[in-house]
């Protein structure tokens, strides 16, 4: 019988499933799960933890970039670049005011003091925190990672090599195999962390230097417009 069948409404609805299907995939799961760990080794479990901090980093990074640098960005950020070339001061105030990205506080710290290398430079540094959080770690672990690989691959080989010098094992083809898994899972483990890493710590890298760009032209915009009050015949 299909699992999905529609309701009168046509609204297509989805039958409860067995309870003891349920339950039986999650005890496969966890059976996968505990044999993987106890095939790789005691390095698997900082592995695993290095993964599930580097995923929920890389969400929340992932969801700050989505908001500030989303579709129709660049065109808000060009249109307060234009405002202050244009002298619309007043227009470009209310519209920082009324924005929550870091390219509205820039405009609105810029506007709200005399722009000077100081102010220019506090401005820039008091953002880098937000943009490059996280950064450090993710990077961490994208070293780390394979180091743990190669960590459990020395022990599962020096396991192995134990049973190979225990006589009473040498007839166990079996009892070496454990080690040599043990070595090469880890590694796999290790370079897969890593390589899943890696592409969203560059993505986010790209991210923060297309920022630091248009906080830029907002800062030559802002020159320009304090360049032009002063001189208004240049």
């Amino acid at each position: 019988m299909m699992p999905w069948s529609k309701c009168s409404t046509g609204r297509v609805k989805l039958k409860s499933v067995d309870r003891a299907t349920i339950l039986l995939m999650l005890e496969q799961f966890a059976d996968s799960f505990s044999d993987l760990m106890t095939r790789g080794g005691v390095v698997m479990w900082p592995l695993m933890v290095l993964s599930l901090v580097s995923i929920t980093l890389c969400l929340e990074r992932g969801w700050f970039w989505l908001s500030t640098n989303r579709l129709g960005r660049h065109r808000q950020v060009l249109h307060l670049a234009k405002l202050l070339r244009q002298q619309q001061t007043q227009e470009a105030l209310e519209l920082a005011h009324r924005g929550h990205t870091v390219y509205h506080r820039v405009v609105a710290k810029l506007l709200s003091e005399p722009l000077t290398d100081a102010l220019v430079i506090d401005v820039i540094e008091s953002h880098r925190p937000r943009l490059e959080r996280f950064m450090p770690t993710l990077s961490t672990v994208i070293t780390a990672s394979p180091m743990l690989g190669i960590l459990g691959t020395v022990l599962g080989i020096i396991s192995s090599f134990q049973i190979i010098g225990n006589q009473a094992a040498t007839g166990d083809p079996s009892a070496v195999s454990g080690g040599i898994a043990e070595a090469l899972l880890t590694t796999a483990v290790g370079l897969a962390v890593a390589l899943i890493v890696l592409l969203p710590y560059n993505a986010f890298r790209a991210q923060i230097d297309r920022t630091l760009g248009r906080m830029e032209m907002l800062i030559a915009a802002a020159r320009h417009h304090q360049a032009v009050a002063k001189d208004p015949e240049s």
